[in-house]
């Protein structure tokens, strides 16, 4: 074998003719038949002693079935984040074997249980031992009006984690839930009115392997602890109801906090969960924010602060 290099990463061997005597266009064909190697660059030895936490890839868009509590299912476009730990004497993960493993589960059904055979995948397939993934993505609810009940549909942000290494696995639904807050100060002193905002509400939580929770469900508690819930369409007798009864109703970003809290604490399905309402406020050109975490134990609820 003739062995010449193409380039810096590429080589290229070229076989000689099979006889002294082959003809020109013998020749000319055998040189045509050239096998190219292509280094694997990222597989070669690292000597800095560092190991990366994650590495993959972000901002992958598929599209996934998401079960609804009616027992049908939603077509959603996830927005999905895949890593992998790697290990400090390699130079670099696999970043098209994410994506292979991604590719085989579009349009496919995604709950919990297939977020764990995800990473089970990619574990084996890098080579890892811990890997992650998050998928994000809007999901709709149809909400009647509260007096004429015209129905529509609101979306809401939505996402799946999972954390997964060779002795544990672990799921945590996230919610984003927009409502409605008055402010309680605003009404206290003023003879007429009160400023009042949107608020957006953010959830995890984390709930035992034998346990499920609706996405729907989930976001129905986290609507009571609002001013008012946000609707998709209102006629003029839903939008006096609503500005009378949040008025009636007005709530401090910790107020809704608190009210979560003492909502998910009741709920024994939880192993721990986090709290944040945040809102856009309509005489400041600043938010406010309010957050809080818990980890539930058997025993007893242990609240950890956010480090």
């Amino acid at each position: 074998m003739v062995a010449r290099y193409r380039s810096k990463y590429a080589l290229r061997i070229t076989k000689p003719p099979v006889t002294r005597h082959a003809s020109r266009i013998t020749h000319y064909a055998l040189r045509k038949k050239e096998l190219v190697i292509l280094l694997d660059v990222q597989n070669q030895q690292d000597d800095r002693d560092i190991n990366i936490q994650r590495a993959g890839v972000k901002k992958v868009h598929i599209p996934l079935q998401i079960l609804e509590r009616s027992g049908t299912y939603q077509t959603v476009t996830a927005e999905i984040s895949l890593c992998a730990d790697l290990s400090k004497d390699v130079r670099g993960t696999h970043m098209s074997r994410f994506m292979e493993v991604l590719q085989t589960w579009s349009k496919e059904k995604m709950s919990s249980r297939e977020i764990k055979m995800i990473l089970e995948e990619v574990l084996n397939k890098l080579n890892a031992s811990r890997t992650e993934i998050s998928v994000r993505f809007r999901y709709f609810i149809e909400k009647p009006a509260p007096k004429s009940q015209l129905k529509g549909f609101l979306d809401y942000f939505c996402e799946f984690r999972g954390f997964y290494d060779k002795d544990s696995f672990r799921f945590i639904l996230g919610v984003e839930v927009p409502v409605t807050t008055v402010c309680p100060c605003s009404k206290e002193i003023s003879q007429y009115g009160a400023h009042n905002q949107r608020a957006i509400v953010k959830v995890n939580i984390e709930y035992r392997p034998e346990e499920f929770i609706w996405i729907e469900e989930l976001i129905s508690n986290i609507e009571k602890t609002g001013s008012s819930e946000l609707f998709p369409i209102l006629k003029r007798n839903d939008e006096k109801y609503i500005t009378e009864s949040a008025y009636e109703n007005p709530k401090f970003v910790e107020d809704v906090v608190r009210d979560i809290v003492t909502i998910l604490r009741q709920d024994k399905r939880l192993c721990r969960f986090d709290v944040e309402c945040e809102a856009s406020e309509s005489i400041h050109n600043h938010n406010a924010f309010a957050y809080h975490r818990e980890e539930v134990s058997s025993e007893q609820l242990s609240v950890t602060s956010d480090q």
